[in-house]
């Protein structure tokens, strides 16, 4: 199985409502090493819709700026839609959103 195929496999195990960090996918996928590799594999996703990039944030908290479907604010949104809720600063609060 692929690198990429093996982290869209958990970025689709992300439920709707939560999130992960880019390392967090990484270990689950296989390799603590390959944060790097989850930005890459999620901002080439083959099945927008399908698989939810949106629900992966950095180690703050924080959508990505170049979010790869329509930049930050459209992540934010998506999330919210799902019933995230960012603070004043623009972070999630991972203690309560992070997938477990």
């Amino acid at each position: 199985m692929s690198t990429f195929k093996k982290i869209y496999d958990v970025v689709c195990k992300i439920p709707k409502g939560k999130v992960a960090t880019y390392g967090q996918v990484a270990r689950l996928a296989g390799n603590p090493r390959w944060a790097r590799v989850v930005g890459y594999a999620l901002h080439n996703n083959p099945a927008p819709g399908i698989i939810p990039c949106h629900r992966v944030v950095n180690r703050e908290g924080r959508v990505a700026e170049s979010f790869a479907f329509g930049g930050g604010d459209m992540q934010r949104e998506m999330l919210e839609q799902e019933g995230i809720v960012f603070e004043k600063d623009g972070h999630i609060d991972l203690d309560k959103y992070t997938w477990k």
